[in-house]
């Protein structure tokens, strides 16, 4: 009954997971089409009004993302309160469920700055690209946590241990990609370009904004993260006998090549809203394969695992 209860837990555990993901890319939505101040500077209030009437088409975007946010929240909570009903004191899904709660409480204040600080739009502010590094960075490590909860949400008793360093290193250069994925991603918003060439000439002209200057960043970091990613996906799943190791192995090296054939369609293409929102999607898929993968590491490396 108690392996029920627990696989219960999981599974709602990870429709948390689906709806974040699903609130996550609407937000990069949000910057992408410049509905940053749909609802003006107002929060919680949507111009001055719980709901808004007659909204326009900006509104109706930073409205969605505000209610769905909302409900990821509740949901989050939800998920905390399910915890503290299944598992005993001190299990980590406990804690991994509460911190989940910590994170995305953090993360309603990032997004309310966002509208308070006025670095939505047009900005193009290095104070902007700081602050949304920092919001990407709390993403990041909400999504880590919900995907704990939900993974050792299957688990009547962990003893878990630091993952090897190689799982360290790989988290850390996920994160640094996908922070200057966000930077550029930015200065593709705040300075379109009509061409590939034109994009090129901006970025290397005298006097280029900080922004087009850091844009350069991403497709280097990308290209040496994402092949340590594969290389290090590839040998976790040819170095194990654990069917699920084999297959995160795999699907994090998939996955990754298919970032990097997606990354340069991008720039291609001049970074469509559509391939940016598939371009964050994939990350995230990205990162939750590394989260899974460092917690069978510290599962396997554990006593008595």
């Amino acid at each position: 009954m108690k392996s029920e209860t627990s696989a219960g837990f999981s599974r709602f555990a990870w429709v948390v997971v689906v709806w974040n993901l699903f609130v996550i890319v609407w937000g990069a939505a949000v910057r992408a089409t410049g509905s940053g101040a749909g609802c003006g500077s107002h929060w919680p209030l949507c111009n001055g009004e719980v709901v808004p009437r007659a909204p326009e088409l900006a509104t109706i975007i930073e409205f969605t993302h505000r209610t769905t946010s909302g409900l990821a929240l509740l949901g989050v909570a939800a998920l905390v309160w399910l915890a503290w009903r299944t598992f005993p004191a001190g299990h980590l899904t406990r804690k991994a469920s509460l911190l989940s709660l910590v994170f995305i409480l953090i993360e309603a204040l990032l997004g309310a700055g966002l509208v308070l600080l006025e670095y939505v739009e047009q900005n193009k502010s290095l104070g902007r690209a700081a602050y949304l590094s920092a919001h990407l960075t709390n993403t990041l490590i909400l999504v880590g946590m919900l995907v704990s909860a939900a993974w050792l949400g299957r688990l009547p008793a962990i003893r878990l241990r630091k993952p090897g360093a190689r799982w360290i290193y790989a988290l850390a250069a996920a994160l640094i990609a996908s922070i200057t994925g966000a930077i550029a991603a930015l200065g593709d918003t705040v300075f379109p370009a009509t061409s590939m060439v034109e994009g090129m000439k901006a970025e290397f002209a005298d006097g280029a904004h900080a922004l087009l200057r850091l844009r350069l960043i991403h497709p280097v970091a990308a290209v040496a993260a994402g092949l340590f990613l594969v290389a290090l996906g590839l040998g976790a799943a040819r170095q194990t006998n654990l069917p699920v190791v084999r297959r995160a192995g795999i699907a994090l090296a998939a996955l990754t090549l298919i970032q990097l054939a997606a990354g340069a369609l991008n720039v291609w293409l001049l970074a469509p809203v559509w391939l940016q929102l598939v371009h964050l999607f994939l990350a995230n898929l990205i990162w939750i394969a590394l989260v899974i993968l460092s917690l069978q590491d510290g599962l396997e490396s554990g006593p008595g695992q």
